[in-house]
């Protein structure tokens, strides 16, 4: 799975499941103050994301660091790279 498509499956499915307008899906588009989303969203973006990837996020931790859509890309990549999602 290369860059494009782990953007591509990201915004397609946080469009879908929080109707989010995909012009604003930017990889600088902060998660709470532009797309609007709040901690219970934010947990709902998590089993969202896994559906997509087909991957259980063992580390929660992980996710502390992430303020934007440009932060999940890298975190979706990283995972691709340790062979944790294909």
């Amino acid at each position: 799975m290369d860059n494009d498509t782990i953007v591509t499956k990201v915004n397609a499915a946080l469009a879908e499941e929080f109707e989010l307008e995909q012009a604003a899906l930017v990889p600088d588009a902060k998660i709470r103050d532009d797309l609007g989303l709040d901690s219970l969203d934010i947990v709902d973006m998590v089993i969202v994301l896994e559906k997509a990837f087909d991957f259980k996020l063992q580390n929660k931790e992980s996710l502390a660091a992430i303020r934007t859509l440009g932060d999940i890309y890298t975190f979706i990549g990283e995972l691709r790279d340790a062979g944790t999602i294909r």
